[in-house]
């Protein structure tokens, strides 16, 4: 039996129990206090260490809990058998540096934001207050798989209103953001063929998931995916974002969109997965109803999302799914947990049903549109012709392309220089890559032209 002589510190904040444990177990993980060492009786270290028993008891039982040592009936305390991986698991924790969520520019570009001054936070804490003053217990379960009803039978209503999209609340279920509907899309469209926009949005997540072999990428022209390279590919499903194609910002015409559903229909089990991510925010012309409302066959796959129009960190979407298709879910997957608080969807449920969320659509409408307006202006004043602007006409950011020789990854980086940050197109795929994204909803009218005067330095000083 050997002597144990740490160092107590009784001013210090930290137990004496938990020091003494700290001590005797560093003492074991660098091997001064070996296999099979009979340790101190507790009467005994009491007595040298000047602390009560309860204090030597409570650090052994903790060393004993952890497996350092064992206690012997009428025989004392032994230092255990520590084998190497585990008396090192402190040396063999690895810290990554994070990179930074948040870049500490000036001016951000960014298409995923919100305007912030504009979100209804007043009506939101009120209905929260409301939702939690009133002790609904249902609230505090999982809920329906599919989402509450009341919020679906509220976005089947919004949606037929605003988009002519034929839907009952059975039809749709509601996730945390597109990306985890997409992903149970999958399992209910096992050993298809994926056609994706190129470039677009879903062209990374579709290739992650389902490999580049099952993928198929097809061009865009001015009118949006070309249909007759979709014919050619073989494909089952074609994901596309009609009302404003992403990155692009063309809106697919009533022509193609018919030629699309055509396509569809020539064979059993093909279907359109129709993100309608932004389709609030059309600045010019006539509204084009949703491919859903067009399609009389069951081919189509709605999506939408509450992030762009209310706010991002929601994350709240919604799938409306065809006959065949829901069927399927109910059969095989009805059991999966939903993804969404239930708290967020009655606080989102009741925001619509009591109108606040039209009136919200029609304010954010102006806002972004006199925010696109001093973009185009400020673009247009302070660039020189040369400059080219694309796909303005719906949605929360549009393309620039400064024709002054400058790659993309130079324009972003000269951007930086100033304090702006700007965005790729070339990372959602196929891109001549001299072009650059502009989001215009998180920054106010008085800030874009400032910085689009600072952009002009960057790309033409």
């Amino acid at each position: 039996m050997m002597e144990l002589t740490p160092k107590l510190d009784s001013n210090s904040k930290e137990p004496l129990y938990i020091q003494l444990y700290n001590f005797i177990r560093q003492e074991i993980e660098i091997g001064n206090l070996v296999a099979y060492t009979k340790l101190p009786s507790k009467r005994k270290l009491s007595e040298n260490l000047q602390v009560s028993q309860n204090t030597i008891e409570a650090a052994y039982e903790q060393l004993v809990a952890e497996g350092y040592i064992e206690g012997i009936p009428r025989k004392g305390y032994f230092v255990c058998k520590v084998d190497q991986t585990f008396s090192n698991l402190k040396e063999s924790i690895i810290y990554i540096k994070e990179e930074a969520y948040e870049d500490n520019v000036a001016f951000d570009f960014t298409q995923t934001g919100v305007d912030g001054p504009s979100f209804p936070f007043s009506i939101f804490r009120k209905i929260s207050n409301d939702v939690l003053r009133d002790e609904n217990k249902h609230l505090l379960r999982i809920g329906h798989p599919q989402g509450e009803y009341g919020l679906r039978e509220a976005i089947a209503s919004y949606l037929y209103e605003s988009r002519g999209v034929r839907t009952s609340p059975s039809q749709i279920i509601i996730g945390s953001g597109t990306p985890t509907l997409i992903r149970l899309l999958f399992k209910l469209l096992k050993g298809s063929l994926y056609a994706v926009e190129d470039p677009g949005y879903h062209q990374r997540l579709v290739t992650f998931e389902k490999g580049y072999e099952n993928v198929r990428l097809i061009p865009l022209d001015d009118d949006g995916m070309v249909v007759s390279k979709l014919e050619d590919s073989s494909a089952d499903i074609a994901f596309v974002t009609p009302s404003h194609q992403f990155p692009c910002g063309m809106i697919m015409s009533i022509a193609r969109r018919n030629q699309l559903l055509n396509w569809a229909q020539k064979k059993e089990e093909r279907y359109i997965v129709e993100d309608d991510y932004d389709s609030e925010f059309r600045y010019s012309g006539k509204p084009i109803p949703a491919l859903q409302g067009l399609d009389s066959q069951g081919r189509v796959i709605y999506m939408g999302t509450f992030s762009k129009a209310l706010l991002p960190s929601l994350r709240i979407s919604y799938m409306v799914l065809p006959k065949p298709l829901i069927e399927k879910y109910h059969e095989n997957h009805f059991r999966f947990v939903q993804s969404v608080s239930r708290l967020d969807q009655e606080v989102l449920k009741r925001f619509m049903q009591e109108g606040y969320w039209k009136k919200h659509i029609n304010k954010m409408r102006v806002v972004y549109s006199k925010k696109r307006d001093v973009l185009v202006s400020a673009i247009s004043t302070y660039f020189p012709d040369s400059i080219e602007i694309i796909g303005l006409d719906a949605g929360l950011h549009l393309l620039v392309r400064p024709n002054n020789g400058m790659a993309e990854q130079e324009l972003i980086e000269r951007a930086a220089k100033y304090g702006i940050k700007v965005y790729s197109v070339s990372e959602y795929g196929k891109n001549d890559y001299q072009t650059i994204m502009l989001g215009f909803a998180v920054l106010s009218e008085k800030e874009i032209p400032t910085a689009i005067q600072l952009l002009v330095k960057a790309w033409m000083g």
